[in-house]
């Protein structure tokens, strides 16, 4: 027996009614969670922003409380580091970080550009898949394992090898430092070069050039821009390191006039001294301005990174 026409129409009425009110309430929910997760990422961002401000304009307040007492002349220009004395001249440890950095550099690109090369271009796939996550294990193995391993292992061959009585001094600290970035500086020059389209690749080869010209004369000129974001990223933790550097480096007040002389970089003396000295005193102002040093540093290597990294899409 067939229901009338009549006795229908309401029904389906009704479930059209609350098929619209499911699906309004399903937009509602969709846009309430979409505003609540948009708050929640723009609130991360806002505190992250104030807490790096907030250590800013603290290192740099307290810092800068040093030349109160201090000259620019004196904490920039001399070389004579006594707190005890009255004197806090921070230029040692300034030419003692640029120099250990330039060492560290010297020894590490040229080895990581290389590694990253032959991952990319003239290792087989087996092998790629080997070295590639080794890489990465190195990359987030503690510093403090690497300072140990430079001091019972390191240290001791170098001894032995070059006749020193201590061999702690800027050449281990490079040592140790190379082998610190090594891994970070291939696996992003590996990224980059890996990310060089085909085409060019395919190009050149069809010019009649050989791997070595399609390598250096194209390939690596178009992940340049890559390579030399991975360098300052290297650069940057280099700078930056402490408990590695302070344990093969000496930990000793003066300019490093050979490459085993037990000295002292910015950042192995500021945690060498700072847990001995008065907050309210220019020993720990001046302790501060190092590390408002070390921090503007970074902040300009990570602008140039940017700047790198903008150019390079624009022109893509």
């Amino acid at each position: 027996m067939h229901t009338p026409i009549s006795e229908q129409a309401p029904q389906s009425s009704i479930l059209g009614d609350v098929t619209s009110k499911s699906k309004f309430n399903r937009a509602a929910r969709v846009r309430f969670t979409n505003r609540l997760f948009q708050s929640y990422f723009l609130f991360s961002i806002l505190a992250l922003c104030f807490v790096l401000a907030l250590v800013i304009v603290f290192i740099a307040k307290t810092g800068f409380l040093t030349f109160e007492t201090v000259s620019f002349k004196e904490f920039f220009l001399s070389f004579n580091w006594a707190p005890e004395e009255e004197h806090y001249g921070a230029a040692a440890f300034i030419v003692n970080t640029i120099t250990l950095t330039g060492l560290t550099l010297l020894i590490s690109v040229p080895i990581s550009i290389a590694i990253a090369i032959f991952n990319a271009e003239i290792a087989p796939a087996w092998f790629r898949s080997f070295i590639r996550p080794v890489l990465d294990l190195l990359v987030g193995i503690p510093s403090i394992v690497y300072g140990y391993l430079g001091l019972t292992v390191l240290i001791p061959l170098l001894r032995e090898w070059t006749g020193e009585g201590l061999a702690d001094g800027i050449f281990a600290a490079a040592l140790v430092l190379s082998l610190m970035i090594l891994p970070t500086i291939s696996r992003i020059s590996d990224d980059a070069i890996t990310a060089v389209p085909k085409k060019y690749r395919e190009a050149a080869y069809a010019l009649g050039s050989t791997r070595l010209q399609v390598i250096l004369k194209v390939i690596v000129p178009a992940a340049s821009r890559g390579i030399m974001t991975a360098v300052i990223l290297g650069m940057t933790r280099a700078i930056g390191e402490t408990m590695a550097v302070v344990m093969v480096i000496g930990n000793t007040a003066q300019l490093a006039k050979t490459l085993f002389t037990p000295t002292s970089v910015l950042t192995s003396n500021i945690v060498m001294q700072i847990s001995n000295v008065e907050f309210e005193s220019t020993w720990n102002y001046a302790l501060h301005m190092m590390a408002f040093l070390l921090l503007a540093i970074s902040m300009i290597l990570i602008l140039i990174i940017r700047f790198l990294r903008g150019k390079g899409g624009a022109q893509a």
